[in-house]
């Protein structure tokens, strides 16, 4: 769900216009995203009103193991203590996206505030089971940020997946992102005046330093916007079918690794062991079914 809202200028205007259209196709068309599940409000139509029927309508229907994500490319204002996201007619604070995103059933969501003064909403919206990204540490940091283009591009970039699994996580987008920001202002000289955040531990304080082992990071690691990788599925329906029961193992997998903080050792172990299993004995099933139909 991508939300463009007000810029500072009209420049402003159309490269975040640009950014949440380019990740919009990227989802779509390169990370094997369903494109009905793809939402793009842009310009006039990207109101608060509008805001609020979107993310309600995908609370609806979002399930419990779906991966929920929200992006904010705009302008962003601070002022008496409160931050807000500038869209066409009243503007929207973290107070005003905490209810709708409370309303969601997914036990993965990751919200992306790449506007300015964005730092705010850490605090706002960091809960269990949320990836909270903002491109600037606090509200002071006001001036237009650099930080959702780059963002955007990690996705379809293969340089960003670090790990070479062939899928880019919000951890892995982070970095990259971070890396490239920071790389701009030294290019021209300039005093950084952006300094993203990723919280998802729940703490309500997030960390310009994320990582697989740090404080923030885990659950940032496991989640992505689908895979540069994409494989169709085979024609036949028996065969397609295991497919999709291996797809759900996987899945089953990401969600035990996102409740990995709050579980004993040894009991997140033995799932984990239990689930490898399955997941292998499923890939067998797979060779051999495609294999009596050679």
């Amino acid at each position: 769900m991508i939300f463009d809202g007000l810029a500072g200028s009209p420049e402003h205007g159309e490269l975040f216009k640009k950014w949440g259209t380019t990740l919009a196709e990227t989802a779509s068309q390169k990370l094997g995203v369903d494109k009905a599940n793809v939402t793009l409000l842009t310009d006039a139509a990207a109101t608060r009103e509008a805001v609020t029927k979107a993310i309600e309508t995908l609370a609806a229907k979002a399930g419990e193991e779906d991966t929920v994500v929200l992006m904010l490319f705009g302008h962003g204002t601070f002022a008496g203590s409160v931050a807000k996201f500038n869209l066409p007619g009243p503007d929207m604070a973290p107070a005003d996206f905490a209810p709708l995103l409370a309303k969601l059933r997914s036990k993965r969501v990751v919200f992306v505030d790449t506007g300015s003064a964005s730092g705010p909403f850490v605090e706002g919206l960091s809960g269990a089971g949320r990836v909270i990204v903002t491109a600037t540490r606090t509200g002071d940091e006001k001036y237009a940020t650099l930080f959702g283009g780059p963002f955007v591009d990690a996705f379809s970039t293969e340089g960003a997946d670090a790990d070479r699994d062939g899928k880019v996580s919000f951890l892995e987008a982070f970095d990259y992102a971070k890396h490239a920001v920071t790389a701009s202002y030294q290019r021209e000289g300039l005093m950084q005046t952006e300094h993203a955040l990723l919280d998802d531990n729940g703490d309500r304080q997030g960390s310009m330093e994320p990582g697989r082992q740090a404080k923030d990071g885990q659950s940032a690691a496991v989640l992505a916007i689908g895979s540069l990788r994409q494989q169709a599925l085979p024609a036949d329906e028996t065969v397609r079918a295991l497919y999709v029961e291996r797809q759900q193992i996987e899945r089953r997998i990401e969600s035990l690794k996102l409740l990995k903080s709050g579980m004993d050792p040894e009991k997140y172990a033995a799932e984990l062991e239990r689930l490898a299993t399955e997941l292998a004995l499923k890939s067998r099933q797979i060779r051999e079914a495609e294999g009596k139909g050679k």
